[in-house]
C-alpha cells in the first residue's frame, strides 16, 4: 500500500489472534503489525518486522515494495516480538543489509536471536541520522513508550514521524471501526501505555518541535489528517485528565443486589443528566472498563463483601488501576454483606494509596437486599456525583 511517493506500507493483518499481549480481547476485529518501506534516492530503509506466524507474508511485502531495489537497512523501532520476529529471516534474505536500533535494543536482538548481527550493526541514539540520500531518518529517543529500547524515526522530506506503540490501536486495517479511531486506541492506551504517562509526555514535547504531517504506528491506521486531535488525546490521557465528564461504574456481584445497586445508581444518574458507562467486572471485558475509569472524571466501585475483604475480580480492577497510575478523579463506593459489610474500607484504603482521589461522602450499604435505606443512600449518592467537584 502506497502511503506517499516515498513510503509504502508492508505490514500484515492477523485475524487468528483471540488475545493481544495475552490479555486484550481482539477476536472481533483483529490487529495490525504495520512494518513500512521508506525508498531514499540513494538507499532503503525497512522499518521494523512483525509476528513470527506473518514472517513470510511480510517478507513478499517487502519484496514487492522494493519493486527490485535491496533494502540498505532494516530500522528497528521496537523489540517487542510482534515487531521484531522477523529481524534475523531479513538479515539473512538480505546478506547486505544493516540493522540500526538503540544500545538497548540490540541486547534484546542477542536475547531472542543469540546474536546481535555485530559486523552489520549500526547503534542509533537522540539525534542520529540515517542518510537515504533524498532524504534522512532522525531518531528521537522514546524510552518507557512503553518499552525501555524505544526509538522513534522522523522523516523531515516527508515531515513522516515512525512513532514505534505510540498513537497504535486494537483492530485489523481491513476492518472499518464504527467507533472510529479515539475507543479502541484509548483501551489500547490504558492497558499498554498507560502507566509511562511521565515518558509520554516527554516524548510529546519533543514531537512538537518537529513539523510533522503524517505518524505511522506499529499497530493501526496511518494517521496523516486532523493530527492535532489525535496529539490532544495523547496529551489528555499521559497528563492523567479525564477525557470527558460522566461516572463509570464497576460492580461485581454474586447474588444480583449488588448488582442491583449499582443500576439503580445508574438509573438516578442518567435522570439527572450525567453520562454512564456501567461494567459487571465478571463478564464484561475488564480492560473497557479500564478504559473507561480513565475517560470519565468519575467512578464508583460496588462490591460484595467477601471473605471480609472484596470480591476477586474488584481486587483485580483496583490493582490494574493503581498498575496503570489512575489518578485525578472522584470515586464513590457501593457494599453490600449480609451480616457484616467491610468492602468499602478495604476499596478506600486501596484508593488512598492513588494520587489525587477524592472519595464521596456518601457510602452505599446493602445489607442483602435494597431497601428505604439503601434506596435512600443511592439517591445522596446521585445528587453528589451530580454535582461539580468540589474546588482544591
Amino acid at each position: 500500500m502506497k502511503i506517499c511517493d516515498s513510503i509504502a506500507y508492508v505490514g500484515v493483518n492477523d485475524h487468528d489472534i483471540d488475545l493481544f499481549e495475552g490479555q486484550y480481547d481482539v477476536r472481533e476485529n483483529g490487529m495490525s503489525y504495520n512494518s513500512y518501506v521508506v525508498l531514499g534516492s540513494d538507499k532503503v530503509a525497512v522499518t521494523d518486522t512483525v509476528d513470527a506466524h506473518f514472517v513470510d507474508e511480510w517478507l513478499a511485502n517487502v519484496e514487492a515494495a522494493l519493486a527490485g531495489r535491496t533494502p540498505d537497512y532494516l530500522v528497528v523501532h521496537h523489540m517487542e516480538p510482534d515487531h521484531s520476529a522477523g529481524i534475523a529471516a531479513f538479515m539473512e534474505r538480505y546478506p547486505a543489509a544493516q540493522v540500526v536500533a538503540s544500545a538497548a535494543a540490540f541486547k534484546m536482538v542477542v536475547a531472542y536471536f543469540g546474536t546481535d548481527f555485530a559486523d552489520r550493526k549500526i547503534v542509533a541514539k537522540e539525534g542520529f541520522e540515517l542518510e537515504l540520500g533524498d532524504r534522512s531518518l532522525t531518531f528521537v529517543g522514546a524510552p518507557n513508550v512503553h518499552w525501555p529500547e524505544v526509538l522513534f524515526s522522523y522523516d523531515a522530506a516527508d515531515k513522516t514521524l515512525f512513532s514505534a506503540d505510540a498513537f497504535g490501536k486494537f483492530d485489523a486495517l481491513d476492518v472499518e471501526d464504527p467507533e472510529g479511531w479515539a475507543c479502541e486506541a484509548r483501551r489500547y492506551y490504558f492497558g499498554i501505555v498507560g502507566k509511562f504517562g511521565k515518558n509520554v509526555q516527554a516524548v510529546l514535547k519533543k514531537a512538537a518541535a518537529l513539523d510533522i504531517e503524517r505518524i505511522c504506528p506499529l499497530h493501526g491506521p496511518v494517521l496523516d489528517e486532523n493530527l492535532g486531535y489525535y496529539l490532544g488525546l495523547y496529551n489528555t490521557w499521559s497528563s492523567y485528565e479525564p477525557e470527558d465528564e460522566g461516572v463509570t461504574i464497576a460492580y461485581s456481584s454474586v447474588y444480583g443486589n449488588t448488582r442491583a445497586a449499582a443500576l439503580a445508581l445508574a438509573d438516578a444518574l442518567k435522570g439527572r443528566g450525567v453520562a454512564v458507562s456501567t461494567f459487571d467486572l465478571a463478564r464484561d471485558d475488564m480492560a473497557k472498563a479500564v478504559e473507561d475509569a480513565f475517560r470519565y472524571d468519575r467512578l464508583v466501585l460496588a462490591s460484595i463483601t467477601y471473605a471480609g475483604s472484596i470480591f476477586p475480580h474488584m481486587s483485580t480492577f483496583i490493582h490494574t488501576l493503581a498498575e496503570h497510575a489512575y489518578q485525578n478523579r472522584r470515586v464513590a463506593l457501593i457494599e453490600s454483606g449480609s451480616w457484616a459489610p467491610t468492602a468499602a474500607k478495604v476499596m478506600r484504603a486501596e484508593l488512598e494509596q492513588m494520587k489525587g482521589i477524592e472519595v464521596a461522602d456518601t457510602v452505599v450499604t446493602v445489607r442483602g437486599a435494597l431497601d428505604d435505606a439503601s434506596r435512600a443512600q443511592i439517591e445522596a449518592l446521585a445528587d453528589e456525583l451530580a454535582a461539580p467537584a468540589r474546588a482544591e
